[in-house]
């Protein structure tokens, strides 16, 4: 990137639309209610922390909370007020609307991941004057009056000294204020800050709603395809559309023929995978391929553990699975060995080793563990 190319947005996918950019809203229902019943209680939370799976639309939804609230008007009391509203929906034409697409709405402050020092870069985390500069927002717009919002893209990502300011934020909230806390490992967040904050839980996106998101996204699927990139996504639109630019199906149908091999691993077949992943170029592919096999040892151990097959995610897929994962103590082996591969994979790339190799050593891993449970 040249120093004069503008940095990228932190909180956008590649080559998809924004969230604030994205006009529906697929699935989350239940949650959507839930907002919107607290609202009209009048008895709204000053901050909210929207959790779930990554890519599932909790940042299209707390975008769509914020231009509710900021385009709504407020109920004076009067005799001639509107009815309360019995929807989300904002028309995109409203001023409000067309200022935040634009990040051009002043009483609306989007807390997300600035750039380094030099500004040739983005940072890693969230820093404290990030946080900063939404306080400085709420002591310079308190005198507009009316509604204001904030959304914070994603909580995780800040550092502890961030995080930190943020409490103090969310102890001493502003007037008028609503925070939206976009929040992918909650658990791994201070407690305090998870107290003070009221839970939207977005669950996966069902298999029709993933591909009507897909497609909304600029992505592309086929109808025999859809259940099987639930599957390999968890419900998760971002995935979907990582799965989709980068031929997951296929290269996942490649590996489930692979350990159709097992306990004796095709060792053409294995090298072609691994050949593939240490192309020039193929960072993203070599990742892929490490999420995939992180998936497959995990659909092994649930069924292992609790014998109940998911839907199918590659042809001849469930027959695999039942050779490969028959009882509890085959579950087992493969969930332990799912922990090691990734952490194999974490310090390989860390320390740059050749991708071909590491993940031709993990495909051996497996067909050891695979051998290992066939003598038992």
């Amino acid at each position: 990137m040249a120093a004069t190319d503008p940095l990228p947005e932190p909180d956008r996918l590649e080559g998809a639309p924004h969230p604030r950019e994205t006009p529906v809203l697929f699935g989350h229902a239940e949650a959507q209610a839930e907002f919107l019943a607290t609202f009209n209680s009048g008895r709204l939370h000053h901050a909210w922390m929207l959790t779930g799976p990554k890519g599932v639309g909790k940042a299209t939804l707390a975008w769509r909370l914020a231009r509710f609230l900021l385009a709504t008007p407020e109920d004076d009391g009067g005799m001639f007020a509107a009815p309360p509203p019995s929807t989300l929906d904002i028309d995109p034409a409203t001023p409000v609307a067309r200022r935040l697409l634009q990040l051009a709405e002043p009483r609306h402050f989007l807390l997300r991941r600035g750039p380094k020092d030099k500004e040739t870069a983005l940072s890693q985390v969230i820093s404290v004057d990030e946080v900063r500069k939404m306080k400085s927002f709420f002591a310079l717009s308190a005198a507009d009056g009316g509604r204001r919002t904030a959304i914070i893209d994603a909580v995780d990502e800040m550092n502890p000294a961030a995080a930190n300011a943020l409490l103090k934020l969310l102890e001493e909230p502003p007037a008028n204020v609503t925070l939206f806390l976009i929040a992918h490992q909650p658990a791994r967040l201070l407690p305090t800050i998870r107290s003070r904050c009221r839970e939207l839980r977005l669950t996966p996106l069902a298999p029709q709603e993933l591909a009507d998101a897909l497609t909304q996204a600029g992505g592309d699927i086929a109808p025999e395809d859809r259940t099987a990139l639930a599957e390999l996504s968890g419900g998760s639109v971002g995935e979907a559309f990582r799965l989709t630019n980068l031929d997951g199906l296929k290269l996942y149908g490649a590996l489930t023929r692979l350990f159709a091999t097992l306990p004796r691993l095709d060792r053409p077949q294995a090298l072609g995978l691994a050949d593939l992943a240490g192309a020039r170029g193929a960072a993203e592919t070599f990742d892929l391929l490490v999420t995939l096999i992180d998936l497959i040892l995990a659909r092994l151990a649930r069924l292992g553990a609790t014998g109940a097959m998911p839907p199918e995610a590659a042809p001849n897929e469930a027959q695999l699975l039942h050779r490969l994962a028959p009882h509890p103590q085959a579950a087992r082996a493969w969930a332990d060995l799912a922990q090691t591969l990734s952490a194999r994979a974490r310090r390989g790339k860390a320390v740059n080793l050749d991708p071909a190799a590491l993940l031709m050593d993990m495909l051996l891993k497996v067909d050891e563990t695979a051998g290992s449970l066939a003598l038992r």
